[in-house]
């Protein structure tokens, strides 16, 4: 793992820097791409984001990055999604009516308003596992992770569910399907189970 190259999209959608430093912390080389070219090679890909999906989808599509993430997903390489990074990769968000990367069936939603639920979604909360997956490894049952976000994935495959938090509603935490895995929580900022499991991201061959 120590020296291992991981790239990371930047597309001006916010924890990069938090999420870089995670990764040479954890003995990584992180590679920031902001163009297509420079994925051109790339063997591992981790997609960032803190922000809103109409926002993300249009700064993709303007640097043709959108196009770019979806050549590396078919390449079959190891591909990451972080928080709003994990609702991009859906075909469609409620945030402002956005069609998005469509690597994975389903949708994002809103959480629902009412029932003295505070949106947006701030802080820790702790994460069922629905099943095994390599970057699961390590990681306990309701092991608290940090979260914000008003808007989280609804899958529309019962098999892509990884793990599940909840806020007023149960809520997809993370999904997975071949090498693709996403989590609506921050790795980054969640102590030493977040930085295992981005170790288990370098280490994952899918």
């Amino acid at each position: 793992m120590s020296g291992s190259r991981v790239w990371v999209v930047d597309y001006g959608a916010g924890n990069l820097r938090s999420v870089e430093n995670a990764l040479s912390f954890l003995g990584a080389k992180p590679v920031i791409a902001r163009r297509p070219e420079e994925l051109e090679g790339a063997s591992r890909l981790l997609v960032p984001g803190v922000g809103e999906a109409r926002a993300a989808m249009e700064a993709l599509k303007a640097s043709c990055l959108d196009g770019a993430i979806a050549s590396f997903h078919r390449s079959g390489g190891p591909l990451l999604g972080i928080c709003l990074g994990s609702q991009i990769i859906f075909e469609h968000s409620e945030e402002r009516d956005t069609p998005c990367l469509a690597l994975m069936p389903g949708t994002v939603v809103r959480f629902p308003v009412g029932r003295g639920v505070k949106v947006p979604h701030m802080g820790w909360n702790s994460v069922s596992i629905i099943r095994d997956h390599p970057l699961l490894a390590g990681i306990p049952e309701g092991a608290y992770f940090y979260f914000v976000h008003s808007y989280f994935p609804r899958p529309a495959r019962s098999q892509d569910l990884l793990a599940e938090s909840e806020h007023g509603c149960r809520f997809a935490a993370g999904v997975a399907c071949g090498n693709l895995a996403a989590f609506q929580f921050h790795p980054e900022k969640s102590g030493p189970l977040g930085l295992r499991l981005l170790a288990n991201f370098l280490a994952w061959e899918p």
